[in-house]
């Protein structure tokens, strides 16, 4: 596990986006984004509303006490970020924005469209301050046309977007996807595009507004989806959990599960994973005429794409088909995850754990990557495990510098070292709820 730096440290470390300030007025939808920023190392400065952040209650909370300052959500969509409170409803709090917006390279926000042109802070107006702007948008449905002002929650998003035809069993209505998953595909789609931005500018010297459609965003994310309509001229369906054919699915074992896909003519065969199993005595009748007979079709590749298309054919192999099955799901309950993994690379069988997060803590090959990073919470009086980044740079290392920062914790750095407010007009502004 990585230590992060002490504080103050990270200004002295080479960072990708070292240079990049960028003002978060994300809420769920976009704060993923703006976290991907941050930890690339652009200066991100939370933007809150006086008394904290809607998101700050969010659970679950550390050692399950409900708490602003102790929402593990919140901890881990803002580090490397710092805090301020400020209140854009209040013309003192839209004053001190602009003054942050003509200081900063990007804004990222997910108000509804045509909010922030109403309080005259939306991209048009801001970069008459600041031409070099970059405004990133992450709403529903994007700016314009006829969705543009419905409310969004993210399982709208995974609805509208197509997503959810393909998750779930097939006689059940479609089922949404765990974690938020179209905010994080929003977010991801959001950070490409400001990453794409900032590209832009260092040849034209201007910034401009990018527009992320959650809707847009999900709906490209669709598995195989569309190479199914373009290759086989078929809209795919949801499969669920499911296993068409032996040996191929998530399958239990003694201590969880593993995901097992033996295809044929992509690596191992079924002659591989039977002498296995008769390796192990527990093959059962499988080596007889009759079986060997079925075992050949799913060892064929040909036999099992014209099984695939014929519908009749394929219903009354599936019948036969549940004894192999049975008899590879107990063999397969017989051993760990681990035993299964490493007995199955020897024989080029692809067979893979199923983690849970506990062996996500203990994976060696994580540690051998230095994915888990400790970041001190001196309020708490606690070091708490954080998971690392998606990527390693060899030149700029990706590392949390801070935890996420407490509400309004930065006001002071910010508004009167940066900005240069005094202390009466700081008072002046907290009295009138500005910040």
């Amino acid at each position: 596990m990585v230590q992060a730096l002490p504080p103050g440290a990270e200004e002295a470390e080479a960072t990708l986006l070292g240079d990049i300030r960028v003002l978060d007025l994300a809420d769920a939808k976009g704060i993923y984004c703006t976290k991907l920023l941050a930890d690339l190392g652009a200066d991100v400065i939370k933007v809150e509303c006086p008394g904290g952040d809607p998101l700050r209650n969010l659970p679950p909370f550390y050692h399950d006490e409900p708490h602003p300052e102790r929402s593990l959500y919140w901890f881990h969509f803002n580090t490397n970020k710092r805090g301020i409170t400020l209140d854009l409803e209040r013309a003192g709090g839209r004053a001190l924005f602009r003054r942050l917006a003509e200081r900063a390279d990007v804004l990222v926000e997910s108000y509804p469209p045509g909010h922030l042109a109403s309080l005259g802070l939306d991209h048009a107006s801001l970069s008459r301050l600041n031409p070099r702007l970059i405004v990133t948008s992450i709403t529903g449905f994007g700016q314009w046309g006829h969705y543009k002002d419905f409310k969004v929650a993210d399982i709208t998003s995974l609805a509208m977007s197509g997503v959810m035809t393909l998750a779930g069993m097939p006689e059940d209505p479609p089922n949404s996807f765990w974690g938020s998953q179209a905010y994080h595909m929003g977010s991801v789609q959001a950070t490409i595009g400001v990453l794409m931005a900032l590209y832009e500018r260092e040849l034209s010297g201007l910034g401009q507004h990018v527009d992320v459609s959650l809707q847009e965003a999900a709906s490209v994310t669709q598995e195989t989806a569309m190479m199914h309509f373009d290759i086989k001229g078929h809209i795919r369906r949801r499969a669920g959990g499911r296993r068409s054919f032996p040996a191929n699915g998530v399958y239990e074992c003694a201590d969880g599960h593993v995901f097992l896909s033996l295809i044929a003519g992509h690596g191992a065969t079924w002659d591989d994973l039977l002498a296995w199993m008769a390796g192990e005595g527990k093959v059962g009748d499988l080596l007889e005429p009759q079986w060997q007979e079925v075992i050949a079709v799913v060892n064929d590749f040909r036999s099992l794409m014209a099984l695939t298309v014929d519908a009749q054919q394929l219903n009354e192999r599936l019948r036969v088909f549940q004894h192999i099955d049975s008899l590879v799901e107990a063999f397969l309950r017989s051993y760990t995850k681990k035993e299964l993994y490493d007995a199955a690379q020897g024989r080029r069988i692809m067979l893979v754990p199923l983690s849970s997060p506990a062996d996500l803590l203990a994976s060696e090959q994580l540690a051998a990557l230095s994915f888990f990073h400790q970041v001190t919470h001196a309020e708490l009086g606690a070091t708490l495990v954080y998971p690392g980044g998606p990527y390693n740079f060899s030149a700029t290392p990706w590392r949390l510098r801070r935890r996420a920062p407490l509400i309004g914790e930065h006001n002071d750095e910010i508004y009167r070292r940066e900005l240069g407010l005094s202390p009466p007009e700081l008072q002046l502004l907290k009295a009138a709820g500005a910040i």
